[in-house]
This record gives structure tokens, C-alpha cells and sequence, in this order.
């Protein structure tokens, strides 16, 4: 629980893992209280006050409810010591745009259940490249996939892949499973011992974090390779 001393601080005076900018970074934005969103919002308190804090008061002034802070206009916020028009400002339009939010259509999302299913999403992308990129998808547990990333770019004989970066993205989105990609510009269709080390390597790495590799697909423009199809996954 947050002290005397500490309410009165300035956020910046405070440990690096409690302040709200730096929380959010390291252990993202589910992980802060209401209170500390307002504060981020808001960027500083009084002299009295840390942001937090006066973000604190202001939602206990509605009863903690977000819907009911939503509802009170500019004039009214700044009632609140320490709030003046511009910090009001920001709290109405993010609110507004959280409310928008709610109002708008979800995103039909590509839903992966096979090679041939990446290899459609993906072909495009892939056409007539004269260098390789390895791309990845992030998927969800339905296979629904939430996001394409490309993790690196070389030239016509290769490109190197930093596992770390790949396990970061996913962690990052909120992935569960993740399907490698990359081009062949030669035309051919065969793995390379560098493919095939790649893709044990992080096919072992997820192992350990819970995170399943669905494929690795080598793309050319006539056609593709699927490592699950061939059962080396």
C-alpha cells in the first residue's frame, strides 16, 4: 500500500517500477490501476499531490465508476483541485475515444488452420521479391490471426533471424501460437540446414514459454513447403 511519504512525492522521485510510464513498459497496460491511467493522462499532480493520487480522488468521486467520469464535461472536471482545462481536455477525449471504441466493428480477423491458409494470406506479399524477408504471424487460440510482423531482410542467398525478437513480438501481442515465414528467390523449394535449424531452435525456445510454432512456410512464386505438411515440427 502506498504511504504517506510516497502520496506526496513526485512520481519521478519514485521507484522506476512504480511510476505509471515506466509500469506500463514493463509490465504493460493491464497491469495499472485506473487511477494510474488518469495519472499518465494527466502527466503531473500539485506540489501537494502526485498525479496518482489526484487520480485517485477524482474516481472516488464517482464511485470508482469510468462510465460516470465519462459523463462529466470539461468545467466540471476542473472543479477537481489540481485538474485545469487542458488536463480536463485529455480526459474527455480519451474517454470519448474509449466509448468509440466500444461502438466500432470488431476487425474480421484471417483465421489460419492450414499451410495452404498461410500460404494464401501471405502470397502477396511475397510476389516476385528479389530478396529474402522472414515475416511471422501472431495467432490467438482460436487461430485467429492478430498480427504479421517482419523480423528481418537480407539478400538473395539469406537473412538472419534473432529468436529473441521473434518470442518478444509474440509476448508482446498477446500470441499463443506464432507461424514462421520466408521467401526463397531462387525458386527452390527445399529447406536449408540453416531453415531447418532455425526452425528447431524456435520451435524448442517456445516449448519452454508455452508458445506453439503451427508452421514454418517457405514461399517461392511458383509454390510453397510447409515444415508441419512434412512433419519436421
Amino acid at each position: 500500500m502506498e504511504n504517506t511519504y510516497q502520496k506526496n512525492m513526485s512520481i519521478k522521485s519514485w521507484a522506476e517500477d512504480d511510476r505509471p510510464r515506466e509500469k506500463l513498459l514493463k509490465q504493460g497496460r493491464r497491469s495499472l490501476t485506473d487511477a494510474e491511467l488518469i495519472a499518465i493522462l494527466i502527466g503531473s499532480g500539485s506540489r501537494t499531490e502526485s498525479a496518482v493520487e489526484l487520480g485517485r480522488r477524482m474516481l472516488h468521486a464517482v464511485d470508482n465508476n469510468l462510465n460516470l467520469l465519462a459523463k462529466l464535461s470539461v468545467p466540471e472536471l476542473c472543479k477537481f483541485k489540481g485538474i485545469g482545462e487542458a488536463k480536463a481536455i485529455s480526459i474527455v477525449a480519451a474517454l470519448e475515444l474509449g466509448r468509440r471504441r466500444k461502438e466500432a466493428p470488431e476487425e474480421d480477423r484471417p483465421v489460419i488452420h492450414s499451410s495452404k491458409d498461410v500460404y494464401q494470406l501471405l502470397k502477396p506479399m511475397y510476389a516476385d521479391l528479389n530478396h529474402e524477408e522472414f515475416w511471422i504471424l501472431l495467432v490467438n487460440n482460436a487461430n485467429k490471426v492478430l498480427n504479421k510482423q517482419l523480423i528481418s531482410r537480407g539478400g538473395t542467398g539469406g537473412t538472419v533471424v534473432d529468436v529473441k525478437i521473434v518470442f518478444q513480438l509474440v509476448i508482446q501481442h498477446g500470441a499463443t501460437t506464432v507461424v514462421l515465414t520466408h521467401n526463397h528467390p531462387s525458386g527452390s523449394l527445399r529447406p536449408s540446414p540453416e531453415d531447418v535449424s532455425i526452425t528447431k531452435r524456435i520451435s524448442q525456445a517456445g516449448a519452454l514459454l508455452d508458445i506453439r510454432v503451427m508452421d514454418h512456410v517457405i514461399f517461392t512464386d511458383k509454390g510453397y513447403y510447409s515444415f508441419a505438411d512434412a512433419g519436421q515440427l
